[in-house]
């Protein structure tokens, strides 16, 4: 078997197994009760990974150069860039939620890349002049780890949403800010910590709506202070319908809006850097270090929107359903970005036009 026909079974493999790994994560969710089904997902997910990363070391070793010249290869290491993020992501937030949103993500790029892009655009050709140079691996792979770092956390606030179902709820996150620490109502306490109460449910009296939980298994016992009424009104506001969440699933928002603002703050540096590197590559190519391009506007808008995000996180302790629309916006703002200016107009980075 030779290079060529590698990259062949290894990008068709990819997509076979990102497909399954989808189907897998979207079972577990439907069934929570299955025991193996989060064990697959991430493996599935790491093999997935494991096969982009050798398809794209052996589309290096026939053409000679960083495979990121082209559309095709573009789309494959954001997609290695998603599936490893992926895997940080829920290595640390311990959800199988993760992968209920990146693995469709990531199936559908490489969809894209092997189904519908043409033949001629996945051949691996000589460098066009202005790439010829170091700064491809060093200005297009950090701006490609970038964008995976922003979708994905992008993702998981889409789904703090989905899970909070939009409410705007009391959170106790990593906000520094003013009010970045304020109260969230509820708390979890590692099993095994001394509890001074011993009924099942003990009501707070104080008025402020707080109820008690505990559970005990082994002679061990877990408490979860819950807020009942977890959703905050607007003063104007005299509506009552939206229900209250369970603890459950203000666990899994806590855990979401952090693991995002903390991948977002990830992306955001990466995309910073990488624009600095494109801007003195392109004085060394064009002789400017800013030229208006669509693409370096668009990059630009982006690095905007989520300066805004993380500001509003950092210096106003944002956190929660304001922030979260932020990031999911940004999602949107990532992929017009990376693929909508090939779409919308031609530029000096429309190397991946394919009309």
């Amino acid at each position: 078997m030779n290079l060529l026909q590698l990259q062949n079974w290894l990008d068709n493999t990819s997509f076979a197994v990102l497909f399954t790994t989808m189907l897998i994560y979207w079972s577990g969710a439907a069934f929570p009760n299955l025991p193996y089904l989060p064990a697959l997902g991430t493996a599935g997910m790491a093999i997935a990974n494991l096969c982009i990363a050798t398809m794209l070391g052996a589309r290096w070793l026939e053409a000679g150069y960083f495979p990121l010249s082209n559309l095709y290869e573009s789309l494959f290491f954001l997609a290695w860039g998603i599936t490893t993020i992926h895997l940080i992501a829920e290595n640390n937030s311990r959800s199988r939620l993760v992968g209920v949103v990146t693995a469709p993500v990531a199936m559908s790029i490489t969809a894209f890349a092997t189904l519908t892009l043409p033949s001629q655009m996945q051949v691996a050709e000589p460098l066009v002049p202005a790439l010829k140079s170091n700064w491809l691996m060093m200005h297009v792979s950090v701006m490609m780890l970038s964008y995976a770092a922003l979708m994905v956390g992008s993702l998981l606030a889409i789904a703090f949403l989905i899970v909070t179902r939009g409410q705007e709820i009391r959170l106790q996150g990593s906000s520094v800010g003013t009010g970045g620490y304020r109260s969230n109502g509820y708390r979890l306490q590692k099993a095994g910590e001394l509890i001074s109460q011993s009924s099942a449910m003990i009501a707070d009296n104080n008025g402020n709506g707080i109820a008690r939980y505990e559970s005990t298994n082994n002679g061990k016992t877990a408490v979860l202070d819950t807020v009942l009424a977890s959703t905050i009104q607007s003063p104007k506001s005299d509506t009552q319908d939206s229900q209250p969440l369970s603890p459950q699933r203000l666990s899994l928002a806590e855990t979401l809006d952090n693991i995002s603002y903390r991948i977002i703050g990830l992306g955001f540096p990466l995309l910073t850097i990488g624009i600095i590197a494109g801007a003195v590559w392109a004085n060394e190519a064009w002789g400017s270090y800013w030229s208006w391009d669509p693409k370096e506007t668009w990059a630009l808008i982006t690095w905007l929107v989520f300066a805004a995000y993380l500001h509003a996180r950092v210096t106003r302790g944002w956190q929660g359903r304001r922030p979260a629309i932020l990031a999911a916006s940004g999602f949107v703002v990532v992929w017009v970005c990376y693929l909508g200016v090939n779409l919308l107009g031609k530029g000096l980075h429309s190397y991946g036009w394919f009309f």
